[in-house]
């Protein structure tokens, strides 16, 4: 049972309804009915031309967003991770089974999705007329389409130059601000907004953080619904920690112990320096950004000394990836039909990186963020 007030916040996620997969039977293995194939490179292509549109129709948003050649929309696709489809690709690592959860697979394209409708519901019940979040791009994705498929007011700021400059968060009906400097930058000037009439602080540091917490839980609880027992680790990517911390707390209640390993950029982030602790910022100055690992990038990690306690009390790690890594686990998931961002394909890239000096053993499930 959830706790601290998680549970409603939970419900709301799931409430909305489900869309589950089609199951496929994995190459040269016994058919699971909860384990997908995804279906073939021709059946998930569209050859229209880049947009993003949205329709209203009455109080639904039927919201159409092409990126990487996809069309998802908020009346097919899934609205949490019940929904989203967890792929055998046992044949990746010798020795191991490994289960790719693939969360990219909402209409934002963004593993928080069910994070922001969490957080959309209880501004709802507060009465509440705006929402105000800062992101480096998925989080930003998620809440702008959240709130816009119901007409709730969302103002996102944005780091200039980042992700696609805010155009699928506008064509959501997001009011996006972008300002000069880091993410960290750009929570400030999120706070400064959020504390004006009627508006309320949605980041994952916010008021709303257990429903934040609630919202990312829903993919362990799924994966429990799946799996027998317990797999022998979970790969997580981690940027402010709050995922990696949502699932610590999410397992423990279902009564399960698993290794956590969250994946990081390579020295920019310090979750990644810090490990095994104790939690120490970064220098601003010290890390890079990248087309490649911004959402990965943080100087400070907003839930840095929990999440580095979650890690560490689930007997796991955390681990690094370079751009490079990066680069190839986002080309290698393609043989399995998922396909994240580069930084979407964080916790692959660990893995396989751990891989190389540690083999694996058992079941392992690793987490794509975004799309």
């Amino acid at each position: 049972m959830t706790t601290d007030g998680s549970e409603a916040d939970e419900k709301a996620v799931l409430d909305a309804g489900r869309t589950r997969p089609r199951a496929v039977r994995p190459r040269g293995q016994r058919q699971d009915p909860h384990v997908h194939r995804a279906a073939p490179d021709s059946e998930r292509r569209t050859r229209q031309s880049p947009a993003v549109r949205a329709v209203r129709h009455g109080c639904r948003c039927l919201f159409v967003h092409h990126s990487k050649g996809f069309l998802m929309d908020t009346l097919t696709a899934p609205v949490d991770a019940y929904g989203t489809p967890l792929i055998d690709a046992g044949e990746l690592v010798p020795g191991a089974r490994i289960l790719i959860k693939d969360e990219t697979r909402y209409s934002s394209g963004s593993h928080k999705e069910p994070a922001a409708r969490a957080v959309v519901a209880r501004a709802i019940a507060e009465g509440k007329q705006r929402i105000v979040i800062a992101t480096c791009g998925n989080y930003g994705r998620a809440m702008s389409l959240a709130c816009g498929a119901i007409g709730m007011p969302c103002t996102v700021v944005l780091p200039a130059g980042w992700s696609d400059g805010g155009e699928f968060m506008r064509s959501a009906g997001a009011d996006v601000v972008l300002v000069d400097g880091s993410y960290e930058d750009a929570v400030d000037e999120s706070k400064r907004l959020a504390a004006l009439p009627g508006s309320i602080d949605g980041n994952v540091d916010g008021p709303y953080l257990d429903a934040v917490f609630a919202g990312h839980g829903v993919a362990a609880a799924a994966v429990h619904s799946v799996l027998g027992e317990p797999p022998a680790g979970m790969w997580i990517p981690v940027g402010n920690g709050t995922t990696v911390i949502a699932i610590h707390r999410r397992l423990r209640e279902l009564g399960w112990a698993v290794p956590l390993h969250g994946v990081g950029s390579a020295a920019n982030n310090p979750l990644v320096t810090s490990w095994p602790g104790p939690y120490t910022m970064l220098d601003p100055a010290a890390v890079t950004t990248t087309d490649h690992n911004q959402p990965l990038v943080n100087w400070h990690a907003l839930q840095g000394p929990e999440a580095l306690d979650a890690i560490a009390a689930s007997g796991g790690a955390v681990h690094a990836a370079t751009d490079d890594e990066l680069l190839a686990a986002r080309d290698l998931l393609r043989d399995y039909g998922a396909y994240p961002t580069a930084a979407g394909a964080v916790a692959l890239a660990g893995l396989l990186a751990q891989t190389r000096t540690n083999p694996l053993t058992g079941t392992h499930v690793v987490l794509l963020s975004g799309r």
